[in-house]
């Protein structure tokens, strides 16, 4: 009986695998919502013209490129991955840094995947991606096979959580003598032209991609952009102003709970595609925040193009418009900016005599600043 029970635990082991089903009722309210949201954000875009655009693609992927990383626990460095797209993108702005080998992979994955979203899905495009972002052929301390298959030669694939000796299996990927036959059939139906939705098409394909789990690591991330490659392909351009990553990052307990909740149930995954509806909604949302703070910084420098400002107080006023974490003070800006602390303090009271900053409600020691509202400008 616990054999029975283990040959029938995931979907990809019932008998009609991958014939996926839905309620497209169940989903159809959201689907419109969606539907009109991409419109909405997209006529928006085409409105704020060629610069202000470019600003927010650049902060999307940013955005996109970090929080992809983070939901598998890598932190990249911010600057590094702003740094990679904006050279990527042709944009010329300042303060660019060198971005490590494993920076330049993922960011090269996750914009080729937009940028090139019409170009058939092949395996060795899948196996480009791969080596890109394991370029020195390990992930973290561990070696492992970059641009082939998962061969299992130490056991099961298995998503694992919980200490050693407590661990608890939440799934059991297909045994690796199935991969070429499983991405195969993936992907054959990954390069068909669009017969449903493509929104409900890029759901089914992320759950289908980390379900088949075809890599020893970085299955999520190459989900994640194959998603986006939908995503793009929905949205008829190469350009994405708005990132799923970001959201699912939010969102993580979440997506893990309703991916194995399918993963362990049958066909039908309706609930799994009105939960990745609704985090598209959310995302979608979420892009108004990232127009607002672009079109604000374009506002800002349009009020100040002929204010006398240097390069130091340039560089941290665009950290402060790009959204800085934490409190800004004279120690953190003599250390971002690399001066001494007094010539922090005269470039802060320089810009607060020129309205641009001003001091947070708190005072004291820590005294902070912050960006004053372009309605005192």
């Amino acid at each position: 009986m616990h054999i029975l029970q283990r040959i029938h635990m995931y979907i990809h082991q019932k008998a009609h695998w991958p014939d996926f089903e839905w309620d497209l009722e169940s989903i159809v309210l959201l689907l419109g919502e969606a539907r009109n949201l991409q419109g909405r954000l997209k006529g928006k875009m085409e409105a704020i013209g060629f610069e202000l655009r470019n600003e927010a693609l650049l902060e999307t992927l940013t955005l996109d490129v970090l929080k992809t990383s983070e939901i598998e626990g890598e932190i990249l460095d911010q600057e590094q991955v702003r740094s990679s797209i904006a050279r990527r993108l042709g944009m010329d702005i300042a303060g660019l840094v060198v971005s490590d080998r494993n920076t330049e992979g993922i960011v090269e994955m996750m914009i080729v995947a937009t940028k090139n979203c019409c170009e058939p899905l092949s395996k060795n495009r899948l196996f480009d991606w791969h080596a890109a972002m394991f370029p020195t052929g390990r992930s973290g301390m561990y070696k492992i096979i970059v641009g082939d298959w998962r061969h299992d030669s130490t056991g099961p694939m298995q998503v694992v959580s919980g200490a050693l000796g407590k661990e608890k299996v939440h799934f059991e990927a297909p045994n690796s003598s199935r991969l070429e036959e499983e991405m195969s059939v993936f992907i054959n139906w990954f390069n068909e032209a669009a017969q449903t939705d493509l929104l409900i098409k890029a759901a089914i394909a992320h759950l289908w991609f980390v379900t088949i789990h075809p890599f020893d690591d970085g299955n999520g991330r190459i989900a994640r952009a194959l998603t986006d490659m939908l995503l793009a392909q929905s949205d008829k351009s190469n350009q994405c102003f708005y990132s799923m990553s970001a959201q699912i990052r939010l969102e993580r307990k979440q997506y893990y709970e309703i991916l194995e909740k399918t993963q362990k149930g049958n066909l039908n995954v309706t609930p799994w595609i009105c939960w990745f509806l609704n985090c598209l909604i959310n995302a979608l949302n979420s892009s108004e925040k990232t127009l607002e703070r672009v079109l604000f910084k374009g506002q800002f420098w349009q009020n100040h193009a002929k204010t006398m400002i240097n390069d130091r107080q340039k560089k941290l006023i665009d950290r402060l418009l790009d959204g800085f974490t934490g409190k800004l003070t004279s120690s953190k800006w003599a250390k971002i900016a690399h001066c001494s602390k007094d010539t922090a303090i005269r470039d802060i009271n320089d810009l607060i005599a020129k309205g641009i900053l001003q001091k947070e409600d708190s005072g004291g020691r820590n005294t902070s600043y912050r960006i004053a509202s372009l309605l005192n400008q």
